[in-house]
């Protein structure tokens, strides 16, 4: 992998092939993304972002997290987060627990309802990543792919 420093990358041109790619991975994160939210609420009438939050406290130790590591978990802001996050508990989704440790602290955690309707839509979920994302990936090598992207993260991140 190329190291340039911060100067050199700014005046870096990009190739026609990387160009291409920028803008080709930018589209389809972007209507990937769409197409996942439009299935499950189509299929399921469940958002993405309130799947995701399923998903996140159900691979969570006791199936709880602070609502700070679920919104970041999530990628949502904190104010995002609380707001989806009261929208569950209403639907007995989710609870909200306050931290004994730290009395400004909670954590949300899954109940077994919560855990039940992610089972539920799971199936939903998983065809439409297959249909829009996983299947265009057969005889790439998923693993170098993955290693890249993780690198990109790793960049963006630091």
């Amino acid at each position: 992998m190329p190291s340039y420093s911060r100067a050199e990358a700014a005046v870096q041109p990009l190739s026609p092939a990387e160009e291409t790619l920028f803008r080709t991975w930018m589209r389809a994160t972007r209507l990937i993304r769409r197409a996942f939210d439009e299935d499950l609420a189509r299929e399921q009438r469940m958002s993405l972002a309130a799947y995701t939050v399923l998903t996140r406290l159900s691979e969570a130790p006791e199936r709880r997290l602070r609502m700070g590591e679920l919104a970041a978990a999530a990628e949502m802001s904190l104010s995002g987060m609380t707001r989806l996050v009261t929208q569950l508990e209403e639907l007995g989704f989710v609870v909200r627990c306050r931290l004994e440790s730290d009395g400004r602290g909670a954590n949300a955690v899954l109940t077994d309802r919560g855990f039940a309707r992610l089972e539920e839509a799971y199936p939903a979920h998983l065809a439409s990543v297959r249909r829009h994302f996983a299947d265009h990936f057969a005889g790439l090598d998923v693993a170098e792919l993955t290693r890249a992207l993780e690198a990109c993260a790793d960049s963006a991140s630091a």
